[in-house]
């Protein structure tokens, strides 16, 4: 037993030795995001300012805002929709929604359209 330790720990050193070209990087191709059908763009959202959404959806359940990136949340009894509104690149105007996304309730996915359907029904109940 004595003599076997010695040699297992000389064959796994023998693994960890230098020399010898390193093997080749190997990266993962890019995948790409799947379309999901039923998911149609915020066309009432995106590039809408803070004062745009407002008058759509009412009043916010959340405002977030760092740096120059402010987050808008507008819930209702069916779902959340989340804003990300981003200034231009100017520098010049109004922050305008970029990146918009929606969710039931419990997270599960839901149709952009009917979600700020939804919301809209529900503003100011």
């Amino acid at each position: 037993m004595k003599i076997i330790a010695p040699a297992a720990l000389l064959v796994l050193l023998a693994g960890c030795g230098g020399g010898g070209t390193p093997p080749p990087v190997v990266r993962a191709a890019p995948v790409p995001v799947p379309h999901q059908p039923g998911m149609a763009a915020l066309t009432t959202v995106m590039g809408q300012n803070a004062n745009g959404l407002i008058s759509q959806f009412g009043r916010p359940q959340l405002d977030v805002s760092e740096g120059s990136a402010r987050k808008l949340q507008f819930a209702g009894p069916i779902c959340v929709l989340d804003a990300y509104l981003y200034p231009p690149k100017s520098g010049r105007g109004d922050a305008t929604v970029t990146f918009a996304e929606t969710r039931q309730r419990d997270g599960k996915p839901i149709d952009q359209s009917s979600c700020a359907a939804a919301l809209k029904a529900n503003r100011g109940k």
